[in-house]
């Protein structure tokens, strides 16, 4: 619930989500096919999918760890 003021801001109403289960890995895009030209890593291992200016995807890497709060 901590997260829905975020969502609500997102640049898309419909969102996707695929989970890569072995690698631990969340995928959420913001259009299909995201098609990014650019990428952006933060410190926290989130890897920002760009298409020009506009955030087409994310992707979580340890997402598990994160939700049980072992980033």
């Amino acid at each position: 619930m901590e997260s829905l003021p975020h969502l609500l801001k997102l640049p898309s109403r419909q969102i996707w989500f695929d989970l890569d289960e072995e690698a631990d890995v969340l995928y959420v895009s913001f259009e299909r096919p995201q098609g990014a030209t650019d990428s952006e890593l933060s410190e926290e291992g989130v890897l920002m999918r760009y298409r020009g200016d506009r955030l087409v995807g994310v992707t979580i890497l340890n997402a598990r760890k994160r939700l049980r709060g072992q980033t």
